[in-house]
């Protein structure tokens, strides 16, 4: 305790002092620890900093026990040395403040948690070095994993954001060994808590499960993993410095997290980042299929993200998925011109429809359907729709038929086309023709009308690059407008006027003049 007069920081160096020189001054560790739990930040932040050196100089020097822990009660009572005795004691104050800075790093102040987080790493680091546990025989590779779990677990609270704490952290994610033994920490932990709610949904927790998996970065080659916090002769033959080891803990985290239901919000952002992020560094990257087709089911943005995930592993990882383009032609639906997620449809869309060896049946429908959807679509969409339907025409020539057709329908009633079938292959789309763009050439902007007149004509071989047009807005459009040049004489009328009245006003013009 400090003394009158006396301030907690000097108190603290008293006290340090005291312990370290002589082991008659040990107890005065409490007095470290119990400011562990004061009220004050800066006091806080003292006594971490203290624990920090105190215990740090005590792992370097040997003086905890190593081993299988005995109860503080029976160390007294049974036949231990007086050096065990010691060694056992401060043992329990080292556990001591190992729970109170896990404690802290549910702290308010950020400050606090930050340092308890570093200070606990820094354990990490020094266990490994030192190891308190006897190793299971000789030349065998001891890490501090459970220290580390008590890490990740404080990590991943239940109802406190954590991706600031989380972001502190990933630093230490550098080092291969820890990244490992993180990733089947976090495996554990998903599948403790989430057994433990039964299964009921958790956005806070599972948002910091995201924030801390996503933000490893996994490494490509064998050679790369060689950095270690726990360094060891013949590191080589340890199992977290094979790339194979940590790519199977790093499937098995995904995994274990995507098997659960997400908050909405959580399927987006883990769509977003699937390809480029989670897909190429798993051993068996098809076992995505389950996730995807519950992603696909949520609707929306979520599906067209889900069938970008499953088109990457059709064409990169061989996975048969017969259903891919009836998905897409089902999210095909009068509020794609409308949804913010637009430009990507399409963008996707194009992607996804660029194969050449699609049949002619299944373009077909898909022209119809967006022709179909565009008699009713603002302007700014149509400027899209048309040249992206025109593109379609270049791949797939076949499909021409459906312009090149005189005796074919001319409106909606006669038109052969189901709209409201999900099966592409049942939509008759073929027997059809495009009078939805001749329609179109009617339409009351002219940019729009000349679009769609480009039918008329032969297309080039050259596709249109449509990427300049998927982020035109209505803003956009009316902008263009108001800045085109108008000419600089505009005709008002085909005949000349002669006058108000025309001839009857010569006439008039004739009778005052004699007069």
């Amino acid at each position: 305790m400090a003394l009158p007069g006396q301030s907690a920081a000097a108190a603290l160096a008293s006290s340090l002092e005291s312990v370290l020189q002589s082991r008659a001054g040990a107890n005065r560790v409490f007095e470290i620890l119990e400011l562990l739990q004061a009220d004050k930040k800066d006091v806080i932040l003292c006594a971490i900093h203290t624990c920090s050196r105190l215990f740090g100089a005590l792992l370097e020097r040997g003086e905890l026990f190593v081993g299988q822990l005995p109860e503080e009660e029976t160390s007294v009572t049974d036949n231990y040395s007086a050096e065990d005795k010691y060694k056992i004691w401060m043992r329990h104050r080292y556990n001591s403040c190992i729970n109170c800075l896990v404690e802290l790093m549910g702290h308010e102040s950020f400050q606090v948690k930050e340092l308890s987080l570093s200070t606990l790493m820094k354990f990490v680091e020094l266990e490994g070095k030192y190891p308190l546990v006897k190793a299971e025989w000789k030349g065998s590779f001891i890490f501090p994993r459970e220290l580390l779990k008590l890490v990740v677990e404080n990590l991943l609270p239940y109802e406190e954001d954590s991706s600031l704490l989380i972001s502190h952290f990933q630093e230490y994610l550098e080092y291969d060994d820890v990244r490992y033994f993180v990733m089947k920490a976090v495996t554990e932990n998903i599948g403790q808590v989430m057994q433990k709610t039964k299964e009921v949904l958790l956005p806070v927790y599972q948002q910091n499960v995201f924030s801390l998996i996503s933000s490893i970065s996994m490494p490509t080659k064998e050679n790369e993993v060689a950095h270690f916090m726990v360094k060891r002769a013949n590191q080589e033959e340890w199992k977290v410095s094979k790339l194979k080891e940590h790519k199977r803990a790093f499937e098995r985290m995904w995994l274990g997290f995507l098997k659960h239901k997400l908050p909405t919000r959580l399927y987006k952002k883990v769509l977003v980042i699937l390809h480029d992020s989670i897909l190429p560094h798993l051993n068996e990257p098809t076992l995505m299929i389950d996730f995807l087709t519950v992603a696909y089911d949520i609707g929306g943005a979520i599906s067209l993200l889900a069938l970008n995930g499953l088109f990457v592993l059709i064409h990169q990882h061989n996975l048969e998925y017969p259903d891919f383009y009836k998905k897409l032609y089902n999210l095909l639906d009068p509020s794609i011109f409308h949804v913010k997620y637009r430009a990507r449809f399409f963008h996707l869309a194009d992607l996804f429809l660029s194969s050449s060896h699609l049949p002619a049946y299944l373009v077909a429908a898909f022209i119809k359907r967006l022709a179909r959807l565009a008699l009713t679509a603002p302007p700014q969409a149509l400027l899209l729709v048309i040249p992206f339907i025109c593109n379609l025409f270049r791949r797939h020539p076949a499909c021409k038929v459906l312009v090149h057709r005189p005796d074919g329908p001319e409106d909606l009633a006669e038109d052969p086309y189901i709209m409201d079938v999900e099966d592409p292959s049942e939509s008759r789309a073929l027997e059809s023709s495009l009078w939805e763009l001749q329609a179109l050439q009617n339409h009351y902007h002219p940019d729009v009308a000349r679009a769609a007149a480009i039918v008329n004509q032969s297309l080039s071989e050259l596709e249109d690059d449509i990427s300049a047009l998927l982020e035109l807005s209505a803003y956009e459009l009316f902008d263009q407008e108001l800045k085109k040049k108008a000419p600089s004489s505009v005709p008002l009328e085909f005949e000349q006027a002669r006058g108000l009245f025309g001839k009857k006003n010569d006439i008039l013009v004739e009778h005052f003049a004699l007069e």
